[in-house]
């Protein structure tokens, strides 16, 4: 069983590679260009291996783009992996990520059509490696939810310097104008200082979310509510659920998973406040007419804050479901589920009970 959660792990993490994978491409390619090799590393391995991280970056790419989407967490659909600047969730910063697997793509398609179009237009195409790189980091530090993380800010220290190095040797190298060679490293050393300017006045500052173009129902650290006061429209904070006790209905249904594992998946809406939708996932060995739980997925999203809550199931006694879950600013719940299951029917329903967790 795939939960939301893995979902989420899934796209942090094969965006981090895929962005360690293109620095190494372009380190490598730059490295091709001016000819580079030892006994050890030839000409033709070099470049060859350019190649291959370039495909792989790709490959990585296309599953963070499909695990975004398969996550469900913020708007974004399969269009916006492939069509820069429509997601309503932060559009500029994730747009950019569009436009470096866009370029990626380009830079591909083109190699394996190298022969029709001809060395020349196959050259031009190939330089947008060099804008896809800064717009892959930019998309990183300006979409990703780790931009303050100290193991993030060490990846991407690393990967600006080895593009650094990568670049200043091929400018010290490469022959041409000394004018141009020296405009080239101002401007190389002008867009280190650029990129480490605006993560520490943007992505590293606090409140980068709501700037970046966070919807609002997603700020879970800033949670709103509508209030009319004196005919105007005015926003005020809305607090987590603190302890309630709720009734909920819904529905169940048992999935055979590959193997002869079962999944159980039980959704409901609770009735009252603070409202809202609860899905469980059970998966397991079938046994005695119930499910050996292995893996657990649990979601909730309360229908006065619109925040989401991910966790697992930490305790199942026939009926009864024990879990924690936490939203996006580490407001934690701990829930139990008293349900009746009629699988055969397909209902469910039950009492909720949540408490706040510590």
């Amino acid at each position: 069983m795939t939960s939301g959660r893995e979902f989420w792990y899934l796209t942090r993490g094969t965006g981090i590679v895929a962005l360690v994978l293109l620095t190494a491409s372009v380190s490598f390619g730059i490295a091709a260009s001016l000819r580079a090799h030892t006994e050890r590393w030839p000409r033709f391995a070099i470049g060859r291996l350019h190649r291959n991280l370039t495909l792989l970056s790709v490959v990585f790419v296309a599953v963070h783009v499909v695990t975004t989407v398969a996550d469900g967490y913020a708007p974004i659909g399969l269009l916006d992996g492939v069509v820069p600047f429509l997601s309503p969730y932060r559009p500029v910063w994730l747009g950019l990520g569009t436009v470096a697997f866009d370029v990626l793509l380009a830079l591909v398609i083109t190699s394996y059509l190298r022969g029709l179009i001809g060395a020349r237009a196959w050259r031009a195409v190939h330089w947008l490696a060099y804008v896809s790189w800064p717009v892959a980091l930019a998309h990183s530090f300006g979409t990703g939810t780790d931009a303050r993380a100290a193991w993030l800010v060490a990846i991407g220290v690393a990967a600006l310097g080895a593009v650094a190095l990568s670049v200043g040797a091929r400018l010290i190298a490469g022959g041409g104008v000394p004018a141009v060679r020296a405009a080239g490293a101002l401007g190389a050393v002008a867009a280190v200082a650029i990129t480490v300017g605006w993560y520490r006045q943007g992505p590293s500052r606090a409140g980068w979310a709501a700037r970046a173009g966070t919807p609002v129902r997603l700020q879970a650290s800033r949670r709103t509510t509508v209030a009319f006061r004196r005919g105007r429209v005015k926003a005020i904070p809305a607090k987590p659920p603190a302890s309630f006790t709720a009734r909920a209905s819904g529905s169940v249904r048992d999935v055979t998973l590959v193997g002869g594992r079962v999944k159980v998946e039980v959704m409901l809406r609770l009735a009252g406040k603070p409202g809202g939708a609860l899905r469980v996932e059970i998966a397991g060995d079938p046994i005695g007419g119930g499910v050996s739980m292995t893996s657990s997925g649990v979601s909730f999203v309360p229908q006065t804050t619109r925040a989401v809550y991910l966790g697992t199931v930490t305790a199942l006694d026939g009926q009864t479901v024990g879990a924690i879950v936490h939203d996006a600013a580490r407001d934690t719940l701990a829930l139990t589920l008293r349900l009746s299951l009629d699988p055969a029917a397909g209902t469910a329903s039950g009492l909720v009970i949540a408490r706040p967790h510590a």
